[in-house]
């Protein structure tokens, strides 16, 4: 049976009244007070305390404040004035509970709102980021058609530049050609000629086989001369030039390595390859790095930090799948069943990781206390308890000046407790 909080002291102005109320040694939380327009409730397992106030105040503005073994209530009236008593004289059962419903419904009502509108908020601002990550793509891909472009364009000057440049080079060979055949058909004409003139006898036969013998031989010294071709040197012959190199297999040079560390390492990587061609042949379209335990790891907490719980145990799964010994996959797994409300998953996994985390040494008691924590939570939001504060004690014997597990495990003890007296 709950223990009613029968002391009290108040006062009051025209805006506000001033409660206190003493604990008695009890621990009270947040979430111990309740509070509405007309009601107001404190329940410190075993002590209860319950009003039904005289007039409506601003519950929204309204504080309290837990210390030195009491609980200071500051509550704002909704209308200036000055009150006959704290509470509300002639209260029947009936009206009481009516109040109290009331306020339960209002409060859910209020709770719900707040509910959507940090909904509504949060995918406003996911839609926000979106339209920015959509404008930074944009940008980006103009960016980079415009450095394609000026680079198109620099290449198309360039060739342009090439091409000219070609046209003009034939352009002065060929003249140059042109003013060299010249110059050696000049003197040959002129010479003809001349044998012409002197070869000129009145025997038109004779003079005319002469001057067709005369006429041969100019002509083929004249294409001689042009038909000449140029003597080019022979191309160079093709030969292949080998280089060895001494081989490593680790990627570091041979005074920074470490024998031990290289190993190791060598040996999960076979071991990976090993799973992924025997045990996951569904898994050869992956990526190179998508088969890597470690950075499937740091890509599941990306995806946990951003909330995307379900994505992050799937991260966690594929790389179980690929190495299972890893106490840190099971842990990080635990966390986001929790937040799923998985919560026999979430026992399963921490209590893999501890199995894990063997032997316990100072390296990994920030894991196992990570570990116990995690189960013990899930247990208590299976309502059990016992299992529950099993853990947070253990945590707190890897971690005695853990406050925050201590105050938990306290919770948990006034539970267990409420929950005998009941």
């Amino acid at each position: 049976m709950p223990v009613w909080l029968r002391e009290q002291s108040w006062r009051q102005t025209l805006t506000a009244v001033y409660l206190s109320l003493p604990l008695r040694g009890a621990r009270a939380t947040a979430a111990s007070i309740f509070c509405s327009e007309q009601y107001l409730k404190v329940s410190i397992p075993p002590f209860l305390f319950e009003a039904v106030l005289y007039a409506p105040i601003d519950d929204t503005n309204s504080t309290a404040k837990i210390g030195n073994g009491n609980i200071f209530f500051t509550l704002y009236k909704k209308e200036p004035a000055m009150w006959d008593s704290l509470t509300l004289a002639n209260a029947d059962k009936e009206k009481l509970q009516c109040l109290r419903e009331n306020a339960v419904l209002k409060a859910q009502e209020k709770a719900k709102e707040e509910t959507e509108a940090k909904k509504i908020a949060k995918q406003e601002h996911k839609k926000y980021a979106l339209e920015a990550t959509m404008k930074v793509e944009e940008a980006e891909r103009k960016r980079i058609e415009d450095l394609k472009e000026k680079e198109r364009q620099k290449v198309t000057k360039e060739l342009e530049l090439w091409n000219n440049q070609q046209k003009d080079g034939d352009k002065y060979k060929s003249i140059q050609n042109k003013e060299e055949l010249h110059q050696e058909i000049e003197p040959l004409k002129e010479r003809k000629n001349e044998k012409m003139d002197k070869m000129r006898i009145p025997n038109e036969g004779t003079s005319k086989t002469r001057l067709k013998s005369t006429k041969g031989r100019g002509s083929c010294s004249i294409f001689s001369q042009s038909l000449k071709e140029e003597q080019l040197p022979a191309p160079r012959a093709a030969a292949t030039i080998q280089v060895n190199f001494t081989p490593r297999v680790f990627p570091t040079a041979l005074r920074e390595s470490r024998v031990a560390e290289e190993e190791e390492w060598l040996h999960k990587q076979a071991e990976a390859r090993r799973i992924i061609n025997s045990d996951l042949s569904e898994l050869q379209d992956l990526k190179e790095e998508e088969k890597n335990p470690d950075w499937l790891k740091d890509k599941g907490n990306k995806m946990f930090a951003m909330g995307n719980y379900l994505g992050a145990v799937n991260a966690y799964n594929l790389a179980v799948r690929l190495n299972n010994k890893l106490p840190l996959l099971y842990l990080n797994r635990a966390a986001c069943h929790l937040k799923l409300r998985n919560l026999h998953k979430a026992i399963e996994d921490s209590s893999k990781a501890l199995e894990l985390l063997t032997p316990p040494v100072a390296d990994n008691e920030n894991a196992r206390v990570k570990a116990h924590v995690r189960r013990g939570t899930a247990f208590c939001q299976l309502e059990l308890y016992t299992e529950g504060l099993q853990d947070y004690e253990a945590a707190l014997k890897i971690d005695p000046k853990n406050k925050n597990i201590e105050e938990d495990a306290e919770k948990i003890r006034h539970l267990i407790q409420g929950t005998m007296q009941n």
